[in-house]
């Protein structure tokens, strides 16, 4: 352990060296235009963050209009995270051949054109399905160019800056997603939320005006290994929704084939000396875990709000208010955390505030909702501070040359965490696998499998901190001592 430790220690010092910028020059016009792009920059981001958290609360009513069970009906969460997880990778990808204004245009049009499909044929589960696809393609598009953008062409000081604004907004458009869906949803219908991001076509002609032309750049897309990719993940997550071993086998079949690809590839989808990082192994797996486990709550708290409590969708919205509020105040406290205290004292206080929150949640399902209210502010803010803190924690163990890649490919897998998390919760509320009276004050049968849910989330968060503070939180530590 100590020898394992000794060289992960030994890789994070090699990482922690400024990285080298590859930001193509403008001229001082060219800068004075791209600065009036970044409040659009700004407000497309908050559209494409909404979407993912807006379609949860609204589960229920979907449930009810098309007679699904919930295993169906968290496909409208789940095809969407699979779609932006690898999107994001590949538009990452191109970002490197083609110009971030022709893709980024792009992006906003596909988003767009799947926010009209899926309204106008909601009256179709498997049209609403392909509809959260195209959306999911074309958002995929925003955050992924969004960070090339800005450390393509801004400052180390404006970068800062900039960075600090998206915690905050991605935190805020977490946490008010679920508020926003259920009011519309409660208000009006569930398919209005598909016409929630048109306003980002407003964007479209001052990225046209003021985003710096870029000419193309050799290289291409690894189509075969996107492909590939793509197979291991469709096949993973259909497993998880159903009984089929033979998914499974497909999708390991699938992996071992694209591992051996990758490593002959000329340029592959992803680099295999990425992974021979073993602190970014390890942080690829926190990720996973930390996203996962707040994705399953934000999955699980409107079916329990509405089974449990009899709530409509525009109520749910109102318990879950007070956490989107705490999100739109704290996620910039966590970035200044970070910059002043570092990223490992804010991923424990992080970590401890979500799993005091999923352990307030699992002993109050079944009694007080305002309880429940109460503690999803504390998951909000854990989760806004490890956004800022996780990211800084993975960037500080890549090499300059991997930064990019290996970004994307961390995104690529927390945002994944979603789709399979949600897949997975949904087959153990159906099947009712965890089941469990945590105490004699849940006298209702039907709480049972939400808290011991809720439970078992809160036992995998503290896993997950047990495994930081022995891995990259242990390893910063010592890199700080011995610096």
């Amino acid at each position: 352990m100590n020898v394992m430790l000794d060289e992960m220690i030994e890789e994070r010092n090699m990482c922690m060296q400024p990285m080298s910028g590859n930001a193509a020059p403008l001229s001082e016009p060219e800068m004075v235009k791209l600065k009036k792009s970044v409040p659009w920059i700004y407000f497309v981001l908050f559209f494409a963050v909404l979407n993912e958290s807006m379609f949860g609360v609204s589960t229920p009513s979907i449930m009810a209009q098309h007679h699904l069970s919930t295993t169906a009906v968290s496909w409208v969460v789940t095809v969407f995270f699979i779609v932006i997880g690898l999107g994001m990778v590949v538009f990452g990808r191109l970002s490197d051949i083609y110009s971030v204004k022709s893709l980024i245009l792009t992006g906003v049009v596909l988003y767009s054109f799947g926010s009209i499909l899926g309204f106008a044929l909601n009256v179709s589960y498997p049209a609403v399905l392909v509809a959260r696809a195209l959306q999911g393609a074309g958002c995929a598009a925003i955050p992924a160019l969004v960070f090339v953008m800005v450390a393509r062409f801004f400052t180390a000081e404006e970068r800062g800056k900039m960075f600090g604004m998206i915690t905050s907004i991605v935190s805020f458009a977490i946490g008010v997603g679920p508020v926003l869906g259920g009011f519309i949803a409660g208000s009006l219908h569930w398919a209005y939320l598909f016409l929630v991001p048109l306003p980002i076509l407003l964007a479209i002609p001052y990225f046209r005006n003021y985003l710096p032309e870029e000419q193309r750049r050799p290289g291409r897309l690894d189509l075969i290994g996107t492909l590939l990719m793509g197979t291991i993940i469709t096949l993973l997550v259909l497993y998880t929704t159903g009984d089929n071993l033979w998914l499974l086998v497909g999708s390991l079949a699938a992996l071992i084939v694209f591992v051996s690809y990758i490593r002959k590839a000329k340029e592959p989808f992803v680099d295999p000396a990425l992974f021979q990082n073993k602190l970014y192994r390890f942080g690829l797996i926190i990720g996973f875990l930390t996203f996962g486990t707040v994705m399953a709550a934000m999955f699980t708290m409107p079916l329990l709000l509405s089974k449990l409590y009899g709530l409509n969708a525009r109520m749910i919205g109102v318990i879950m208010f007070p956490g989107a509020l705490s999100a739109m105040i704290f996620g910039r406290v966590g970035g200044n955390l970070t910059v002043k205290r570092g990223s490992r004292f804010v991923m424990y206080l992080g970590l401890s505030l979500l799993a005091f929150s999923l352990f307030l949640q699992a002993f109050s399902t079944g009694l007080s909702v305002w309880l429940i209210g109460a503690s999803l502010v504390f998951m909000y803010i854990g989760f806004s501070f490890l956004q800022t803190a996780l990211a800084e924690s993975v960037t500080l163990v890549l090499p300059g040359h991997h930064i990019g890649v290996g970004m994307g490919f961390f995104n690529m897998v927390s945002t994944l965490a979603g789709a399979i998390v949600t897949a997975v919760v949904a087959k153990v509320l159906d099947l009712r696998l965890v089941e469990i009276r945590i105490h004699p004050l849940i006298t209702d049968e039907r709480a049972y499998a939400y808290s011991g849910l809720l439970l078992l989330t809160f036992l995998v968060v503290v896993g997950t901190l047990l495994l930081y503070v022995f891995t990259l939180g242990k390893a910063d530590r010592v890199a700080a001592t011995t610096n």
